[in-house]
């Protein structure tokens, strides 16, 4: 059997604490990525970069970022569309404002923006918790939507109220604009992708990640073994607005390269994002992953199976997508809390034990 820890032994503590302790799942973990980026960019179409890679990257930012805040820290937000278009206007000023200024800069400005926003709008968690910092999260959705539509400084006083990201290359490659190669949005997005994650992985298993998962478990006995909760929970608005700031940039200048805030950030935005680190897992790196590419490819799968070949209404197919997304959630809600990343660990403990009795 190839996974097993049979002959894997550890010969010092930073190989036993890696993060993927088995030999085979650290072999898997390089092939996908050398798949990701060495192969995938050639084989990639404009239909499959726009309707499914592209998407999954942005959102699996999101998700990382949401997650970190409530899965992590236990402080459940509702605001993630309002924080992905602070990171898109953002962006957008910085590109029209500033047109020297290269976007790698401009997408790790706008997630700072968006750090800074979040802090702001997590000062009430200090004092409330659960479903009034929910309610406080989903006002600041709609204070963030409201102010974008009606502040014109924010939209360069337009007529329409659109913005448009103008065109923008690295290293002489487009990666914004209508002109701009799938392939080349496609490895634009991976690169933040890869290296946000890496960034997740280790807050989440140092000291920071320990003190959010303290206040998340019970923040009174946290506060007493010494957690600050301030900054505990300030820290994780900060980084986890920092993650969907960043998702909201790429999700405006590279996705949709042009978008009004109403239709493109409200507040569907935000229960998507918590649908997919409820699917996915609470508490997962590997689950954030796995819920953004379930709700991504679940309607391009609906479309090619329902629309395509058995030639159902869209209508029909629409609305089953929900039925299924809300059956999902509550099947996972009650049977599985940790989602699909738990089915995964008990489907991986299987393996290792096969063929014998668990």
């Amino acid at each position: 059997m190839l996974y097993r820890e049979a002959g894997d032994f550890k010969t010092t503590y930073t190989a036993d604490s890696q993060t993927f302790p088995i030999k085979f799942d650290r072999l898997g973990y390089w092939v996908i990525l050398a798949i990701a980026v060495l192969a995938l960019p050639f084989l990639v179409t404009d239909y499959w970069a726009n309707a499914v890679l592209v998407p999954f990257l942005i959102y699996a930012i999101a998700a990382l970022g949401l997650n970190i805040l409530t899965g992590y820290c236990g402080q459940v937000s509702l605001g993630t569309g309002g924080f992905m278009a602070v990171g898109a206007y953002s962006a957008y000023k910085l590109m029209t404002g500033f047109e020297w200024m290269d976007m790698i800069t401009v997408t790790l400005l706008s997630g700072l923006i968006t750090a800074a926003v979040g802090v702001l709008f997590g000062l009430p968690s200090l004092r409330i918790k659960g479903f009034y910092l929910a309610v406080a999260t989903l006002a600041a959705q709609f204070f963030l939507v409201w102010m974008f539509n009606k502040v014109s400084w924010f939209y360069n006083y337009s007529a329409s109220g659109q913005i448009s990201a103008p065109e923008r290359e690295i290293f002489g490659i487009l990666v914004t604009g209508p002109n701009t190669e799938p392939w080349a949005q496609y490895l634009f997005c991976l690169l933040f992708v890869v290296v946000l994650a890496w960034v997740a992985r280790n807050l989440t298993r140092g000291t920071v990640g320990r003190k959010w998962m303290a206040i998340r478990d019970m923040d009174i006995a946290a506060e007493i073994i010494g957690v600050n909760p301030l900054r505990a929970k300030l820290s994780a608005f900060a980084v986890s607005s920092f993650f969907i700031g960043v998702s909201g940039s790429l999700f405006f200048t590279v996705y949709l390269g042009a978008v009004e805030v109403g239709e493109a950030f409200g507040i569907q935005k935000s229960f998507l994002v918590l649908f997919m680190i409820i699917i996915g897992g609470l508490g997962s790196i590997f689950g954030s992953f796995a819920g953004a590419a379930f709700l991504v490819l679940l309607p391009v799968a609906l479309k090619l199976f329902g629309v395509d070949l058995l030639g159902w209404p869209t209508d029909i197919v629409a609305h089953l997508n929900l039925v299924i997304v809300g059956g999902l959630i509550v099947f996972f809600l009650v049977v599985e809390p940790h989602g699909l990343a738990q089915l995964w660990r008990l489907t991986k403990e299987k393996l290792r034990l096969w063929p014998f009795p668990h």
